[in-house]
């Protein structure tokens, strides 16, 4: 008889399935064409069918949407386009019933240009408490017509906004790295600390069982706000050189929420943290920082054995000194869908689910994005007016954005919406998904929905999958093998030609084995 792995002795996060949710596009409950919470809600049931253990549910709160809730308006509220804090609390109650986590994310960087903060800071003008509160600066050059320095957006163009005073004379600009709806906080005023603080504790009060902060390397910025050597905008990337993100008073920002966290002993504080260096990327997981941070190096990594091999030493390096949990993802709502970084079609989603069964091998905490267990693609054709992203905008119609790894999740039927709402999906959805919906694939045993049910879980059953280590064993060209301390065998053939398994009994492939040998693009489990 199986014993199931014991992990009474470390904090829940540390080996858990987390389950990303982009509300929006997970399933819509009132038919408006946008999901909601009470579209999770009604699907928990699959997702315990499913075997994850927290879901991370991206942001909910009160927002215009200029950024898809990343543009906070009140962060102790949901919007009532997810249904309202009624629903929020049903989500969590049912959630908890059923034994899994709900994880939010938060977002301190910045906060909506309709924060009433923001709304006083624009009527209090110059050098007031209320635009303290955010990094007002005058222009530079002859009246003051110049953006205070040459940062740009993220999503294009300067990261300075000019506004209209309250006499309506030009006056002074304002920072936002983001979109201008985004204007960032400065987190050297007290009250926005004090302000966060309140908003963690309204949402741990409720029952949430941690946070997701968004861009948790970026809240603090350095003196002076000097221009960048080279000016360049770009979606988030590893740029330690970058003085926008990563400055060293970020660093007693994240004790202060630490120490709040601590207040609520089994709460997790998970950071995107976008840092190259592994000793500056290490120092966000001390013990009074935060629980875990993303590492983004296997999601960013095509599918080689030696490159994949170079991003798990790399991950596993970047957090032992300091003793903390490695985080795997190999997709999010911010990039391209693995199914689709991997080839796309039939090739890339053998990939996918290979290197699905590399990612559950290894020890540390695994994020799935909604959609990922279906194999769904990216979709890179949407029509140029549907898009939503402020990106395309913000680019001059240049850059697509991330609406592609957006699309709405098909659920049954074989045509669009697929259950996913009764009225118009807020993006189309693909009439070729009828074999992708859950409805289908549930039925059937070798589908990717069904591999990852199995693979979650054997690997929270199975004693093989213990320890904080793993050695690596030789291989053929173009392939990986290692193994974990308590006895489980990962192999992946990312070669062009079948190889030969090692010894020992097959627990689970990602596709099936042809009498001993390990096909390409296909990943194994054994004991």
């Amino acid at each position: 008889m199986l014993v199931p792995v014991d992990r009474a002795k470390q904090p829940w996060w540390r080996s858990a399935v987390f389950y990303q949710v982009y509300p929006r596009s997970f399933a819509d409950f009132d038919g408006d064409g946008v999901g909601d919470l009470g579209g999770v809600r009604e699907k928990l049931g699959y997702l315990e069918l499913l075997g994850i253990d927290a879901l991370w549910v991206c942001p909910v709160m009160t927002s215009p949407m200029a950024d898809g809730g990343y543009d906070v308006a009140d962060p102790r509220d949901i919007d009532p386009l997810f249904g309202g804090l009624a629903a929020m609390d049903e989500l969590i109650a049912e959630a908890h019933l059923r034994h899994i986590k709900i994880t939010m994310d938060l977002v301190p960087n910045h906060t909506s240009n309709e924060h009433p903060w923001f709304l006083a800071a624009l009527e209090a003008g110059p050098d007031s408490p209320e635009r303290a509160r955010y990094l007002f600066r005058d222009g530079r050059g002859p009246g003051g017509d110049a953006p205070p320095n040459n940062w740009p957006s993220i999503f294009g163009g300067p990261a300075w906004t000019r506004i209209t005073e309250p006499d309506g004379t030009p006056g002074q600009w304002y920072l936002h790295i983001f979109a201008p709806e985004q204007p960032d906080l400065n987190w050297e005023n007290p009250e926005v600390a004090a302000d966060f603080e309140k908003t963690l504790r309204f949402w741990l009060d409720r029952g949430v069982d941690g946070f997701r902060l968004d861009v948790a390397h970026g809240m603090a910025k350095p003196a002076g706000l000097p221009d960048m050597a080279v000016a360049k905008s770009s979606m988030l990337s590893n740029d330690d050189d970058d003085p926008r993100f990563n400055n060293p008073a970020v660093h007693e920002i994240h004790r202060r929420i630490r120490k709040v966290l601590d207040d609520y002993p089994d709460a997790v504080s998970i950071g995107e943290v976008w840092v190259n260096d592994n000793t500056r990327f290490g120092e966000y997981l001390r013990p009074d920082e935060l629980h875990l941070a993303f590492n983004f190096r296997l999601a960013k990594t095509d599918f080689d054995a030696d490159h994949v091999r170079a991003a798990i030493d790399n991950s596993l390096a970047a957090v032992a000194p300091v003793a903390a949990a490695p985080t795997w993802t190999l997709s999010n709502h911010d990039i391209a869908r693995e199914v689709t970084r991997y080839g796309g079609g039939a090739v890339g989603e053998a990939r996918a689910r290979a290197m699905l069964l590399v990612e559950l091998a290894l020890p540390g905490t695994v994020f799935i994005y909604n959609g990922a267990e279906l194999g769904l693609p990216n979709v890179d054709d949407l029509p140029d007016e549907v898009l939503q992203d402020p990106a395309w905008e913000r680019s001059g119609h240049t850059e697509r954005g991330r609406d592609g790894c957006r699309v709405p999740i098909p659920w049954e039927g074989t045509t669009p919406p697929f259950g996913f709402t009764t009225g118009t999906p807020w993006l189309p959805m693909p009439a070729d998904w009828a074999g992708r919906t859950v409805e289908a694939q549930l039925e059937e045993l070798g589908s990717t929905l069904s591999l990852y049910r199995m693979a979650i879980e054997l690997r929270g059953l199975r004693p093989e999958f213990s320890g904080d280590r793993i050695e690596w064993y030789g291989s053929p060209p173009g392939c990986l093998a290692f193994r974990r301390e308590g006895g489980l065998v990962c192999v992946l053939n990312a070669s062009n030609i079948p190889t030969q398994l090692p010894p020992g009994d097959v627990l689970l492939a990602s596709a099936a084995l042809d009498g001993g040998q390990l096909p390409p693009n296909t990943a194994a489990w054994l004991v």
